[in-house]
């Protein structure tokens, strides 16, 4: 199924992943609705950035997942819905869950209903690796167990269940795509590889971070773009979960040292507590087994972590001011 002068609409258009999606999806020909949080000063967040012709193609819609009856009137017409809209700083969860759960739970149920009403024919959920927590087994396969640690990933578990069954309990043709750990250009420094390239990029010779031991499996955001297209995509597919990752996993010290020798620096790091999970609450280790994506999607990450550091640490280089050191924590 080619999504060529099909009408898609991205929820969190506005955002780190979904500004990538917009583009791609405009790219691919695609009739493109952003569904994009409402502020007073009527920004289109990460879009602002997107070149102008992309810009003027869009049919935005500015708004908040958690109002029904508005979803449900941006959904009208649509033939595919990319749900990406999320509260997503899990340190954040542990200071205000009932908005993760009215965000990420309730906004999802709020979109199952739209898309039903109006009869889309591919609702493709936002998942997340944090689902599993610490594994019993590696790699992760889409059938472990999900364990969440922390209310973000409580919410996110909540979300894709509801969009599973609304699958089976209505017909309504739904994918849940379960991305790894996504980096690149326009990711907040809420996320360890941001945070640690604006430090190094500011010639800090002690770069403060949480844990160095928790190992993750980082997909540059350009392939899990390309995740999300086939799952839009790809008949066949209603009711599944796969999940988009390289394979391997880094562990955050291994990343630090890869970092340093992409931008040819020394430095070490410095534990700072504002960075720690509950102890109980830390996922040890994130790394999937990609074999579904690749049978069912045909698709598999192609950036190498050296060529996707590269890439992040020249475009943070380009934009640090608006990355202020101040902010690095948040």
């Amino acid at each position: 199924m080619s999504l060529e002068g099909r009408s898609v609409m991205v929820t969190g258009a506005d955002g780190f992943i979904g500004s990538h999606l917009v583009e791609r999806l405009v790219s691919d020909g695609a009739r493109v609705r952003a569904f994009c949080l409402y502020n007073s000063q009527g920004s289109r967040g990460w879009l602002e950035d997107s070149p102008a012709e992309v810009r003027s193609s869009l049919d935005v819609r500015l708004g908040d997942i958690r109002d029904a009856r508005l979803v449900e009137d941006a959904c009208e017409g649509v033939d595919v819905v990319l749900h990406l809209a999320a509260l997503i700083a899990i340190p954040y969860s542990y200071v205000a869950p009932q908005s993760f759960l009215d965000t990420n739970a309730t906004g999802t149920l709020n979109v199952l209903e739209a898309a039903r009403r109006h009869g889309v024919a591919r609702v493709v959920q936002a998942s997340t690796s944090e689902v599993y927590g610490t594994p019993a087994t590696l790699p992760i396969r889409e059938t472990h167990p999900l364990n969440a640690q922390s209310p973000y990933a409580a919410s996110k578990v909540a979300a894709d269940q509801l969009a599973l069954s609304y699958h089976r309990s209505f017909g309504l043709p739904v994918t849940v795509l379960r991305p790894f750990n996504t980096y690149g250009p326009r990711q907040s420094t809420r996320a360890v590889l941001p945070t640690m390239l604006v430090q190094l990029l500011a010639g800090r010779s002690e770069v403060q971070l949480g844990r160095t031991d928790p190992r993750r499996d980082l997909t540059f955001v350009s392939d899990t773009v390309d995740g999300f297209v086939r799952a839009a995509s790809t008949p066949g597919i209603e009711g599944e979960t796969i999940q988009l990752g390289t394979g391997h996993s880094l562990s955050i010290a291994e990343l630090f040292e890869a970092a340093c020798r992409a931008l040819a620096v020394s430095a070490e790091i410095r534990q700072d507590p504002r960075r720690l999970r509950p102890a109980a609450s830390e996922v040890m280790v994130l790394e999937a087994d990609p074999s579904l994506a690749l049978e069912r999607l045909g698709w598999r990450a192609g950036v190498s972590i050296e060529d996707g550091l590269r890439a992040t640490a020249n475009w943070l280089q380009e934009h640090r001011a608006r990355y202020p050191e101040e902010f690095l924590h948040v």
